[in-house]
């Protein structure tokens, strides 16, 4: 066990202690942001955004692009899927789960492949293709595009693109030696499949209340 902590910590090996200290802060509003969203409580919007915004300046200064780009993303999307929620479909009920529509799969396959090719161009000008991890997060900014841009309509399908995205991202994040990041995406995964459950129980479901 000592082994496994001291490989651990090592990684943080010339890294400023507040920087590992914002990342657990930000680890830990990431892990309530998700376990809001498995209930359905808009709680996972103001929690997600103090997360998001401390990992901004996190992976700005590991020069991680990419990253950096998808947390700015979700920061956004965060106050846009906030107002969403929050609205009626009548004097006592919420917007409901659903399933996306054929317009929205298009948009969503729309939307994937503009992320694909705004992030290598952001990637190329910037000489960051030195690196295969450079090339997954490519990818995984797609997926988690679409994802977020999902949950924040209240899409059931959200929850897939995040799984796949969160699978991706814990051995990329051990790689890079972000550990309590990728130990973070152990855990999204096992939140997002129980989501997704949870939220298929609700679908078409409007409810009362956004707190519980």
């Amino acid at each position: 066990m000592n082994l496994i902590s001291d490989w651990i910590f090592s990684q943080y090996e010339g890294v400023e202690a507040y920087l590992v200290i914002l990342e657990m802060i930000a680890v830990f509003f990431g892990f309530l942001s998700v376990w809001y969203a498995k209930r359905e409580n808009i709680l996972v919007f103001p929690t997600g955004i103090i997360s998001t915004a401390i990992f901004v300046y996190i992976l700005a200064i590991f020069g991680l692009i990419g990253d950096m780009l998808i947390n700015g993303y979700y920061f956004a999307m965060s106050i846009i899927g906030w107002y969403n929620w929050t609205r009626k479909v009548d004097d006592t009920h919420y917007i409901p789960i659903t399933t996306t529509t054929a317009k929205e799969k298009r948009w969503s396959i729309l939307l994937f492949l503009g992320t694909v090719i705004f992030v290598t161009i952001v990637y190329y000008l910037l000489d960051r293709f030195n690196t295969w991890t450079a090339y997954v997060d490519t990818l995984t900014t797609a997926i988690f595009f679409v994802g977020m841009w999902l949950m924040a309509r209240k899409k059931l399908e959200n929850w897939v693109y995040w799984i796949i995205g969160d699978l991706i991202s814990v051995p990329l994040y051990w790689y890079k030696g972000l550990i309590f990041t990728s130990l973070q995406y152990f855990l999204f995964t096992l939140i997002a499949i129980f989501g997704y459950l949870a939220w298929k129980k609700d679908l078409n479901k409007s409810p009362q209340t956004l707190l519980r």
